[in-house]
């Protein structure tokens, strides 16, 4: 489940050597032969999992500005990464004047190719959840900001949009750490209150002693340490939305005292001598069955249909996977871009690992565990041995060495496989052979490239300036030693995107 970039280049070297140049940093990748076909794959069900687009400036159907000026109609904020062989500055600002991110020309190495994919990969993250923490400071968030795409949240969705357009009382039911609160915000920037106070009260965490003070404020001298005046939640939300969360924990006398706030409109501050009007809309949840404590009589009838006049119930984690996909990008994204690493997504192993899990303590632990995997990952993408808790309590091994370290300047598969079947030493290379005799000059020569090449990554220029030979040196002498193949010349040493004869 790593980051999907979409090629558009009507040159298919082109495709394959950038195919093959992306994949090798961790990230997957669509292509396309056209301004055309690219714009219909993401319009397409597949286009919401495209981070990014390299595109070609000239192609004979539909240039890149005109797939740039088509795009930004629809889809503003995907990155666009623009890569031609005619480069200029009338052409770099053609580019960016129609919604381009970045402009390269051909040749462009992979590194360059990488370091702006990730450049541009990581300013989206940041913008996206700049954006995100704005609206929800200015109390505007919406639907469209939460990240969900299973069918029983998209009915949430629904039921949300529709109820904002009223003030009738709502209550959010489901498990803890599901989003009721980002729900109670969608649906207050969705209505008429958007931009007006959300104010948020936990009820469980409230003291006894205090929760008639905090929810409808006190006079001065009303009682010992009432020193000031204070405003308690009801009037602090005025003329906007009172989210009660936990409300299943509000005692029995304070129930009463909310129900008559919620019939009259009004609240008793504690000590005042008459009653003080509010304009609040009130969203409450509860992760506890409010029905079931109603038959105990731990709480009130009257204040639970109040309450209940439109249900509004969030299903766990579980009950819908298709979720985590989308989640653990998002949180992907968020914490690379927080935490100043380069982790493109997930290894399938893992990407499966976290779908088969039930996440008991739903979105809010998978926003953790993802966190944490971020914080220690050392690979471009999210491994299991990442997820060591996760691993264990679904009884897989998580120190299972990865599979494929999917760094920028990894060997090709056929390398790799000829570095497997050689035992190289990182620390000494044997001058003398089992008998005892000297090894010939061609012997310790290979095994040293072989080590080289595993001591830095296959990151060839940095092998062969280390050896203080060139790099068509370095070709010729992996040729000679049977470690390049055809499909190793072409996937695995491109060290760079040769330009297009064309254009």
């Amino acid at each position: 489940m790593a980051q999907t970039i979409l090629i558009v280049d009507d040159d298919p070297v082109q495709r394959r050597l950038l195919e093959s140049a992306i994949a090798r940093a961790g990230m997957s990748v669509v292509t396309a032969p056209g301004g055309g076909p690219a714009l219909d794959l993401l319009r397409g069900p597949r286009g919401d999992q495209i981070a990014l687009m390299l595109l070609d400036l000239v192609m004979p159907d539909m240039d890149g500005l005109e797939v740039l000026a088509r795009l930004r109609a629809n889809n503003p904020d995907l990155p666009v990464i623009v890569l031609t062989a005619k480069g200029g500055i009338d052409s770099a600002v053609e580019a960016m004047r129609a919604g381009a991110n970045d402009f390269l020309v051909k040749p462009a190495s992979p590194e360059r190719i990488g370091v702006s994919i990730r450049n541009q990969l990581k300013i989206g993250a940041l913008s996206g959840e700049v954006s995100r923490l704005k609206k929800k400071t200015d109390n505007r968030l919406t639907f469209s900001d939460l990240v969900a795409k299973s069918a029983a949240m998209r009915q949430v969705f629904r039921l949300g949009e529709r109820v904002a357009a009223s003030n009738i009382p709502i209550l959010i039911e489901g498990e803890s750490g599901v989003g009721k609160e980002l729900i109670a915000r969608a649906i207050q920037g969705s209505s008429e209150r958007a931009g007006r106070p959300f104010v948020a009260v936990n009820c469980g965490a409230i003291p006894e002693n205090l929760i008639e003070s905090i929810l409808f404020g006190h006079e001065k001298g009303s009682f010992t340490g009432a020193t000031d005046k204070h405003l308690g939640k009801f009037q602090e939300a005025d003329g906007g939305t009172l989210f009660l969360d936990e409300i299943g924990e509000l005692r029995l006398d304070m129930q009463v005292k909310l129900l008559r706030a919620l019939q009259e409109g009004e609240v008793d501050p504690v000590g005042s001598k008459r009653p003080v009007k509010v304009d609040v809309r009130i969203i409450s949840a509860t992760n506890r069955d409010l029905a079931e404590l109603t038959r105990q009589g731990q709480f009130r009838e009257d204040l639970y249909y109040r309450l209940n006049a439109f249900p509004i119930v969030i299903p766990p984690l579980r009950a819908r996977r298709d979720d985590i996909p989308a989640l653990a990008r998002h949180f992907i994204e968020r914490f690379g871009a927080e935490e100043h690493k380069q982790v493109a997504g997930l290894a399938p192993d893992a990407a499966e690992l976290l779908e088969r899990f039930d996440w008991p303590g739903n979105v809010r632990q998978l926003e953790n565990t993802i966190f944490r995997a971020v914080v220690l990952c050392e690979g471009a993408l999210l491994d299991i041995c990442d997820f060591p808790q996760i691993a264990a309590a679904m009884g897989v091994d998580a120190k299972v060495r990865r599979t494929q370290e999917f760094a920028p300047h990894a060997p090709s598969m056929p390398l790799q496989r000829a570095i497997a079947q050689h035992a190289v030493s990182p620390y000494s290379i044997s001058s003398t052979d089992a008998a005892g005799h000297m090894r010939k000059l061609d012997e310790i020569e290979s095994e040293i490239i072989r080590l080289a090449i595993s001591r830095y990554d296959g990151h060839m220029s940095e092998v062969a300036r280390r050896l203080g030979i060139g790099r068509s040196t370095l070709y010729r002498k992996l040729k000679e030693f049977g470690l390049e193949t055809a499909e190793g010349a072409d996937a695995g040493f491109a060290d760079e995107i040769p330009e297009r004869a064309a254009g």
